[in-house]
């Protein structure tokens, strides 16, 4: 894998939050830049702020939910730089609703952009990395694509997708013996204008779960993707410790996550809602990095940092911590028996 240095990256979704996060993370380490997203003037001002940090930018303005305009994107990339060595996946909206709330257009709409477009980056970028024999994907997906979270159901089934679509091919470069590697970045809850810009049918302004992560704390973990082969990175302690009790006892997860409402009142600001979304239509403005709970997330997760990004502590750490969630259940168990 090249140094960042010498990278040609694209990134979608690179207007706002985590994806304009990554672009600026990748600018400060001089990369060539190739930025996607519905909303131009955020694609042109964030292209400004890449060059004051030392990199190159490309603003390629487009709807990943449309195929023919994400080839073009992989297309002008090449037209430009050459090649391709690492590709971002990102863009994606949501929703804040129950199922039955939801209309069959909304759904539709949240699988078309945030599991079709991503299945249609990672074969946008496959044909020139297979051509190069080497290249990076990687998937900004979240800790949902292994545990479902209420309020979410189409947003959840995309990122279930887009896992089992990046095992899938991931198995089959593998059978090649190609060199492409295929990462999973799976962040908890971020602080991104997402739950400003997502549809509410709560009745409320939408919110993370806390504890909140800053969008650096995931460009973070794509930089070290883009330079150290990983197949998965959570981001925050708080999903790794969702994905081990996922592991260990779903039921019980689902009780844990119901009772009292948990990750139903979690979910809801005492803000009426703003009555806006991005869902059909792109963000006007300039675009920002954050949302509105910039003041109590956090910059990193020490958890991710010094675990997630390295196996061999991950496997010694989360086997530890299930011989101690087993241990606890089972003397639970022999108690209320």
């Amino acid at each position: 894998m090249k140094p960042i240095e010498q990278q040609v990256v694209v990134i979608t979704g690179a207007s706002s939050g985590i994806g304009r996060a990554v672009a600026l993370a990748f600018a400060r380490r001089q990369a060539c830049l190739v930025l996607a997203a519905r909303n131009e003037v955020a694609l042109e001002q964030v292209a400004r702020d890449v060059e004051r940090l030392g990199g190159r930018a490309l603003v390629v303005p487009g709807d990943v939910s449309q195929w023919q305009q994400v080839a073009r994107l992989a297309d002008t990339a090449i037209a430009r730089f050459g090649r391709i060595d690492t590709w971002v996946n990102n863009a994606g909206i949501n929703e804040h609703a129950p199922v039955a709330d939801m209309t069959i257009e909304e759904i539709e709409r949240i699988i078309q952009v945030d599991l079709m477009g991503y299945i249609y980056g990672m074969k946008a970028a496959l044909a020139p990395m297979r051509r190069q024999r080497q290249g990076t994907i990687i998937n900004v997906a979240s800790i949902v694509s292994l545990r479902a979270a209420p309020l979410h159901a189409p947003y959840v089934a995309a990122k279930h997708g887009i896992a089992g679509f990046t095992e899938a091919l991931r198995m089959e470069l593998m059978h090649e013996k190609m060199p492409v590697q295929l990462t999973m970045v799976m962040p908890s809850f971020i602080d991104t204008p997402l739950f400003l810009n997502s549809r509410s049918r709560l009745g409320v302004q939408p919110r993370p779960v806390p504890p909140v992560y800053a969008p650096e704390a995931v460009a973070e973990s794509v930089l070290f993707a883009a330079e150290h082969a990983r197949r998965d990175i959570i981001v925050g302690g708080q999903g790794a410790l969702v994905a081990l009790l996922q592991k260990i006892s779903p039921a019980l997860l689902d009780k844990l996550m119901v009772a009292g409402g948990l990750m139903f009142r979690t979910q809801k600001t005492d803000k009426p809602d703003n009555g806006y979304d991005n869902l059909f239509q792109p963000t006007p403005g300039t675009g920002s990095v954050t949302g509105a709970w910039t003041d109590e997330s956090l910059p990193y997760s020490w958890y991710t940092r010094h675990v997630e990004h390295y196996p061999e502590r991950k496997l010694a750490v989360l086997g530890a911590l299930g011989c101690a969630t087993w241990l606890l259940l089972r003397s639970r168990g022999r108690t209320t028996g």
